[in-house]
């Protein structure tokens, strides 16, 4: 699976100010930054991003996603320490 590929399936799914995605072998890396999170949970940031890559990973192609979510003021902060992959 390409980056491009797993970028397009989140994309589609969530309106997001900004999406970096890392895919390296099956181990895909998300930082996706929007005003919205800040009104969800934990749980609930978690979810939004890992539901439109379920399919992929059900068939193995990402094996495992890591999730970090922002706000844009988090974001503008965070991100000297969280480098856009």
């Amino acid at each position: 699976m390409e980056v491009s590929e797993i970028e397009k399936l989140i994309s589609d799914a969530v309106e997001l100010d900004e999406l970096h995605v890392k895919f390296d072998g099956s181990q895909c890396t998300v930082i996706a930054v929007a005003d919205f999170i800040g009104d969800l949970s934990r749980v609930k940031r978690q979810q939004l991003i890992f539901a439109p890559l379920s399919q992929a990973i059900k068939e193995g192609a990402i094996h495992a996603v890591t999730v970090k979510t922002f706000t844009t003021t988090d974001w503008q902060r965070e991100k000297m320490f969280n480098l856009p992959l």
